[in-house]
């Protein structure tokens, strides 16, 4: 079964500085942090406080969780941190997502992109 992310929760990690949310591959569930640099280089004008940072997911979690799909299937692990490197340029423009069907795949996302 495919990485999903049924769950549209998430929280604000003051720790880590990164907002955590899960994904689940059949009955396992995964820990996923974006962390602020990379939600810096999904949308470099939001804010840089707990709502800015959730905000800034809110507006791009179908990219977000494109990319967790790539790190998640590089090998499994307990839980995964999204860096600003996994995010290229090249495979989203700046600002949220235009609506349309979600895209939870890296594949879909990052084909319907270019």
């Amino acid at each position: 079964m495919a990485l999903s992310f049924p769950n549209r929760s998430r929280s604000f990690d003051a720790t880590r500085r990164a907002v955590r949310f899960w994904g689940h591959d059949s009955a396992m569930e995964s820990s996923f942090f974006v962390t602020e640099d990379a939600l810096k280089r999904v949308q470099p004008d939001m804010r840089l406080d707990e709502s800015g940072l959730l905000s800034a997911f809110d507006s791009n979690r179908d990219w977000i969780h494109a990319v967790a799909a790539q790190v998640y299937s590089r090998g499994r692990k307990g839980s995964y941190e999204l860096l600003a490197g996994d995010f290229r340029e090249s495979a989203h423009t700046p600002g949220p997502r235009a609506a349309g069907p979600a895209k939870t795949s890296a594949r879909g996302w990052f084909s319907a992109r270019q």
